[in-house]
């Protein structure tokens, strides 16, 4: 690994449909090949798993993890963060909900990067391949909290009010009500 590419190589860990694990390190920015995803493993040696092959790369902050933590895998309540938030069933039937980006764009067509629900788990990433699933649910469309505030702000500096103060009447008020 060279100093120019450290900071793109992470530590994963890969599931494989036949319960094998596999540790090493992907280079995020290429790590995913049309058929299959390259990992460098922890003997240095590049490894290239078939996405067919793989139930879940994750995408981990230590390889051993905390073995006395009960990891969540569904949110306990409406999630705070942005993003679409997304029931996954695995062909297995294990279920496990995540956040995957609002931006289309960084959608893959080989799979889906997804935030785990259990924010301090050991897991940062997941990658879920599509082969993987049985089915993916939308249990709802989190909006970016920060983009809704800027938008009202701006509007405050155009028109000098709210959009909420601005938004017609769909029904008279009591007092037109009397006229």
């Amino acid at each position: 690994m060279t100093d120019q590419h450290k900071s793109t190589y992470k530590k994963v860990v890969v599931r494989r449909l036949d319960h094998e694990v596999i540790k090493g390190f992907v280079d995020t920015t290429n790590f995913l090949k049309p058929d299959t995803v390259e990992i460098l493993d922890r003997e240095g040696r590049t490894v290239s798993v078939p996405l067919a092959e793989i139930k879940a790369v994750f995408f981990v902050r230590e390889f051993d993890g905390n073995s006395h933590r009960s990891e969540r895998k569904l949110f306990q309540s409406r999630p705070r963060m942005a993003g679409l938030w997304v029931q996954m069933t695995f062909k297995d039937k294990e279920i496990l909900e995540g956040l995957l980006s609002g931006n289309l764009i960084e959608l893959n067509p080989q799979g889906f990067l997804l935030t785990p629900a259990d924010l301090y788990s050991n897991n940062l990433k997941i990658f879920v391949p599509r082969g993987a699933l049985s089915d993916i649910t939308v249990l709802g469309v989190i909006p970016d909290r920060r983009v809704r505030e800027l938008s009202q702000r701006r509007s405050v500096r155009a028109h000098g009010t709210a959009n909420s103060e601005r938004q017609i009447d769909l029904f008279p008020s009591p007092e037109e009500k009397k006229l």
